[in-house]
């Protein structure tokens, strides 16, 4: 990357505009914040005497975006003082010098194109030559935005359509223009995907780009086949989220969040520009336009209004229940909800526990009723068929329209909507030939390009060649081109490592059903967990043992980390919560112990560990990371010690690790007072604090001064590797584990005790919070020993395991464990 980006301003302070900004500070870029200044005084600013040319008016807009985005729940901002980086302004007063400060400078006003061309016009005049331009817009083709704008605005203005809320949804649509520089749309690239994170995705400049365009499809073709067919809406969600591999929020609850407005709006602007899609009626089917005019005359938006697709119904008894639309009383302009019925389903039934390649592969080959001359079938079937066909076929047609490559399409699905599988990712689990001869035998067309690859004998999108580098062969992955009839590389350079190819390239050195150790390349070791939300299983110490017996070999470091999911949701629950009711202490006491020779052991390995945590990464998880010499996190970090939870304490040395890294380094000090510190850590453990952010987790001290973050979750593992080379070419030591951690003692014991003492007789807390407190203070401070002490870590590892023993063998922690395997939620009693 050439251009360096370091300030940038954002003209339009709206819902995306503010958010732009709140993510540019989160990558730690300043940024000025515009928009228009009032023409009307509030009754508050009359009343204070203020007047249309005070500053506080002036800039009233965008300070009210700029609220609106600290206050966003979930939280915009990785931290609060991150939005110290945002400067406030309005574009009368403002946009100039503001302008001649940036190195970037995007629109994001309201979404109508004379608005945009006339900002455009002024940004000419003004912005430096070298400043790069852009709109947000979310489907406007950008050459109607630049139009009318000299051939030098051309080279440097393209299209960047941020995903809402850019924090958490990945996809960026890099828009480049006919005469857009390549240079800036590769400089833009490698700034989005490194300082802020974005999958990038390069879409034409054609109506609605990549990831609309195909969403606008793909509503409108199942909303009308519901409805023809007499599906619920709860059953259409049921249908068509996790089952196939799409969130939760599946396809009604999708819209209501969307807005039902916006969807309509979208679709129905989408139909007059697209003259040339053969498939664009499908946009106007009858009785989904009038389920949709009927919402909308009706005022139901969605989450907005309170009501859409869904509505909220309580009962006597306080319980909600949603209910859905009644599609077919909609369809002809009535308004109704069904209550909440159970359909079952044999073909998702025999297909639900299975991966999700099986799991569709299942689903489509059980037949809908009605076909091959058989009158009952699976309703499931029908409507699962009919989404992915139509997908699948309209995905093929839209190539090389929307995209030149078949990636781009997928990852846009994938980072801008939450699908597992994009469509052409999911075309070769099902089976490209025998899904093609279905489609085409039921009427519905293909792109001819898809029958020309297989007239050419290759049999799916993507496909793995086995290639060398970075001193490790590898599975190296290439995508079918269709313009050009030959496979393309698909791999995305030394910037991602990934574990499916490392798998296929050199095989897996060591492993089972729980985790499994790779070779990384340059003798670098990759530890990966694949178990049920990569808790931590005794079935992953002799693949940890085996890493352990390499790094006192030639190998020279490891990295801790799995792709997918959540880094490690904790220890196996289910294993403790069955020990625990059984009474067995001895085998409790094993486990514990073995879990804990195993963090332990990877903490005084003889060659750097470097732990790559994102996601989630509780409990155990928490511990594994922290045992490392080094973290290396994602930005969207969620780390905390949640024992208590389920009546417990950390016992695999998160109380020691978090006394290693919060009180030690103080208790260094002359005359220094632990007492500040240690009831910092106690409430950590105690309340089960969680960090919303790798920032937020540096600040709890999960995170160290040496400990980095990286933006962009596809860059993690191979952060984490150059780290464990930059660690060993410095000359690593392990860490001495004696006499390094300092034991407070009974007085400061007696001082959390009166705390604990005075939470319970006030309220606070019930009286086994209180025993699980005791127990937890006893820990962090040591045991009651006479004086303070500097103790080894297996001191401290020795008390987490006798608190956390007896602590299993009350029963209100049998009710916190089981309550939690059951409920997935904490019970407090």
């Amino acid at each position: 990357m050439s251009r360096t980006i370091s300030h940038v301003t954002v003209i339009g302070a709206g819902t995306m505009g503010a958010a732009i900004a709140g993510h540019l500070a989160n990558a730690g870029v300043s940024s000025h914040l515009l928009d228009v200044a009032p023409t009307e005084l509030t009754p508050e600013e009359q009343s204070k005497g203020l007047s249309l040319e005070d500053r506080a008016v002036r800039n009233r807009i965008a300070q009210s975006g700029l609220e609106r985005m600290t206050q966003a729940r979930p939280a915009s901002l990785f931290s609060p003082e991150l939005a110290e980086l945002i400067t406030l302004g309005n574009v009368d007063d403002d946009l100039e010098a503001a302008a001649s400060q940036s190195d970037w400078i995007v629109e994001a006003i309201v979404e109508r194109p004379r608005p945009k061309q006339e900002l455009m016009a002024r940004l000419e005049a003004i912005a430096p030559s070298d400043a790069v331009i852009s709109t947000n817009t979310s489907g406007i083709p950008i050459h109607i935005i630049s139009a009318g704008r000299s051939q030098a605005f051309q080279r440097r203005f393209l299209g960047t359509h941020f995903f809402n809320p850019p924090r958490y949804l990945r996809l960026l649509e890099l828009i480049p223009g006919k005469q857009t520089d390549s240079s800036i749309v590769a400089d833009m690239r490698a700034f989005a995907e490194k300082r802020l994170g974005k999958g990038v995705v390069i879409a034409k400049d054609v109506p609605n780009f990549v990831g609309n365009r195909m969403f606008s499809y793909i509503q409108s073709s199942l909303l009308e086949f519901a409805v023809s067919n007499d599906y619920t809406v709860e059953e259409v969600d049921r249908l068509t989220g996790t089952l196939i591999g799409r969130p939760k929020t599946a396809t009604f609850r999708l819209l209501d969040v969307v807005g039902i407005d916006v969807a309509a709006l979208v679709g129905e602007h989408l139909y007059d520009m697209i003259p040339d899609d053969e498939d664009r009626d499908t946009l106007r089917g009858p009785l989904g336009t009038e389920v949709l005019l009927t919402l909308l005359q009706n005022g139901l938006l969605g989450v907005k209004s309170g009501q859409g697709f869904y509505k909220t119904v309580v009962d006597r008894e306080g319980r909600k229940s949603f209910w859905g639309l009644d599609l077919q009383a909609a369809s002809e302009g009535e308004v109704d909800y069904m209550q909440p019925a159970r359909t079952n389903w044999p073909a998702v039934d025999a297909v639900r526990n299975a991966p999700l390649p099986d799991r569709l592969r299942g689903l489509v080959a059980s037949r809908p009723a009605g076909e091959d001359g058989e009158e009952t079938g699976d309703e499931a079937a029908g409507l699962i068929w009919h989404t992915l066909s139509r997908t699948l076929a309209y995905a093929s047609k839209r190539v090389p329209e929307i995209a030149d490559s078949l990636i781009d399409i997928d990852n846009a699905m994938k980072w801008g909507f939450g699908w597992e599988m994009g469509p052409f990712e999911t075309w070769d689990a099902l089976g490209v030939a025998e899904t093609t001869r279905r489609m085409e035998g039921e009427g519905l067309a293909v792109a001819p390009w898809v029958q020309e690859m297989l007239g050419k004998g290759h049999d799916s999108f993507y496909r793995s060649e086995e290639s060398s580098g970075s001193g490790v062969s590898a599975a190296s992955m290439q995508v079918y081109n269709p313009q050009t009839g030959q496979y393309e590389s698909a791999d995305d350079g030394d910037r991602v490592v990934s574990i499916p190819a490392l798998k296929r390239g050199r095989g897996v050195l060591a492993g089972n059903s729980a985790a499994s150790l790779l070779d990384m390349g340059d003798g670098v070791l990759l530890l990966e967990f694949h178990t049920k939300m990569n808790a931590l299983d005794l079935e992953i110490n002799p693949i940890a043992d085996a890493a352990i017996e390499r790094l006192h070999g030639s190998a020279t470091g490891l990295v801790i980390g799995n792709q997918g999911g959540n880094f490690s949701a904790g220890a196996n629950l289910l294993l403790i919560g069955a020990l625990a009711q059984s009474g067995d202490t001895v085998k409790l006491d094993a486990a514990i112990k073995a879990l804990q020779q195993m963090i332990l052991q990877l903490r005084r390995a003889p060659k750097p560990v470097v732990a790559a945590p994102y996601q989630l990464a509780l409990g155990g998880g928490a511990e594994v990371s922290m045992c490392a010499d080094r973290i290396v996190a994602h930005a969207e970090l969620y780390i905390g010690q949640v024992e208590v939870g389920v009546g417990l304490i950390p016992a695999a040395g998160g109380c020691k690790e978090l006394i290693r890294r919060l009180i030690s380094p103080h208790m260094k000090a002359q005359n220094a007072d632990p007492a500040s510190h240690l009831q910092r850590v106690f409430e950590l453990v105690a309340l089960a604090k969680v960090s919303t952010s790798a920032a937020e987790a540096r600040q709890m001290g999960f995170l160290g001064p040496r400990d980095r973050v990286v933006m962009n979750s596809d860059h993690l593992l191979a952060e984490a590797k150059a780290e464990v080379l930059r660690m060993s070419e410095e000359g690593y030591r392990p860490p001495d584990v004696t006499g390094n951690i300092y034991a407070a003692g009974r007085d400061y014991l007696a001082n959390l005790r009166v705390g604990i003492y005075s939470m319970r007789e006030a309220g606070f807390i019930t009286a086994h919070e209180a025993i699980i407190a005791d127990h937890l203070a006893y820990v962090l401070c040591g045991g009651e020993l006479s004086q303070p002490a500097w103790m080894d870590e297996q001191y401290f590892l020795d008390l987490e395991r006798e608190a956390f023993k007896t602590l299993c063998g009350y029963p209100k922690s049998h009710e916190r464990i089981w309550h939690m395997l059951k409920n997935g939620k904490p019970l407090r009693n």
